[in-house]
Order: C-alpha cells, then structure tokens, then sequence
C-alpha cells in the first residue's frame, strides 16, 4: 500500500483536506480516547500540516508548529494514524517525514514534543529523548520529549 506525502500551511489547505484532519483528529483524539477537549486550539493558523494519502483517504497526519507557538524549539503535534491504516507502518514512516519536513522548514534544529507517555518507546526508536518530568494534558499522562538532529 503506498501512502502520498504532502504538506501544507494552514493557508493553502483545501477546505476538504482541513475537513479531512479535523474529522481525523476527533474521531481518534475525542472519540476513540474518550477524551472531550477543544481541539481547536487557534494554533493550526501557525503551523504547517503534513497528510499522508493513501487514494482520496486521509491515512495520516501531524501539525508541524514553528518555534514560540507550543515550545521555544520547533514541535510536531497532533500525531495521528488513521485507525484504518494502522498495523501498516504507517505511524513510524510518519514521524520521520515529520522530523524530515521540520527541518526543511526551519533547517536542522532540535523538535520538542508533548508526546502520550504510553508512545514514550515509539518515539524513543526514532532518537527522541525524555526531556521533562510526566504531565497530565487532557487526563492523559503526556511527556516532553527531544529530538536533536
């Protein structure tokens, strides 16, 4: 299965591709975490978005945030696979183009995350580090984590 990378800022988003992450983003984060929170969070006005496609199907997803929105370093946030295109791969061939594409964006820099602290390994795998004690955001437990290129 071969899964399209594209990304965006908010500006350029076709109203069906932010209709696609906004559906994307509540049915895993509000919906399958039983989590009610404002997702909207005026922070996707700032920041790039990165989708991966497989055909019209939105497959994947994360906000990549410019410095001085949600940390002092660059972020990627809102990581989501679709729970469709889980198993597949999916989720790790994400987060390097997310690494990837920050770094295209504002060049070779440390990326800050606030990452779900049950995901602490995954991200450790792709080079991030623990950087901050375990937070609860949203009644989950939430780590800050570092990846320096």
């Amino acid at each position: 299965m071969n899964i399209d990378w594209t990304y965006k800022s908010f500006d350029q988003l076709t109203v069906n591709e932010l209709y696609a992450i906004l559906r994307l983003r509540t049915e895993v984060f509000v919906v399958e975490q039983n989590c009610p929170y404002q997702d909207e969070d005026d922070k996707d006005q700032k920041s790039y978005h990165l989708m991966g496609w497989v055909g019209d199907d939105l497959a994947a997803y994360t906000r990549l945030l410019p410095k001085g929105i949600s940390y002092d370093k660059p972020s990627i946030g809102r990581v989501v696979t679709s729970p469709r295109y889980r198993r597949s791969g999916f989720g790790k061939e994400l987060m390097i183009q997310s690494i990837e594409t920050a770094h295209k964006l504002w060049g070779k820099q440390p990326i800050q995350i606030g990452a779900q602290l049950y995901l602490q390994k995954f991200y450790e795998s792709l080079g991030f580090i623990v950087c901050g004690p375990v937070y609860l955001e949203d009644n989950i437990d939430h780590i800050e984590m570092l990846h320096t290129p």
